[in-house]
């Protein structure tokens, strides 16, 4: 992965990271925001991946349903956010990717393998959002009181 800071404007930063062909998305943004002490940020990316696993929250089992797509897609749309639980970085991420017949699936990243490329410019709010988990829901939203 190739990264640049392209803007900083006291604590809030603005980065664009080129990842490379075989990169794993989420594991690779969650590394970078380890390395950069990224606390709370939000993103948009274009480009493609070899393989992707989206899913589906059920809302009735508290638990995705996995919806893996393993042919070449394009990234017609994928935004997300950067947050912490802990000292865990989280990534929530979702994605439209069409097929080449122009169809299109969506839900939420679990894992995604970059080909060729993946663009993402990730925006540095400077502040942290914090995740708690809700268990009556079965999910770790963002606290904004926290």
């Amino acid at each position: 992965m190739q990264s640049k800071l392209l803007r900083q404007e006291g604590e809030a930063r603005t980065f664009l990271l080129v990842l490379d062909p075989g990169e794993e998305v989420i594991s690779t943004l969650k590394d970078f925001a380890a390395r950069n002490n990224l606390q709370g940020a939000h993103f948009q990316a274009i480009g493609a991946f070899q393989r992707i696993t989206l899913a589906y929250f059920q809302r009735e089992q508290k638990s995705y349903r996995e919806i893996p797509v393993n042919e070449q897609v394009e990234a017609a749309a994928l935004s997300g956010n950067l947050s912490r639980r802990g000292e865990e970085v989280v990534i929530h991420a979702h994605a439209v990717v069409s097929r080449a017949d122009g169809t299109t699936l969506g839900g939420h990243i679990l894992e995604g393998v970059v080909w060729p490329t993946l663009e993402i410019v990730l925006q540095d709010s400077g502040l942290k959002l914090e995740r708690t988990l809700r268990e009556e829901i079965g999910l770790a939203l963002l606290t904004l009181d926290a």
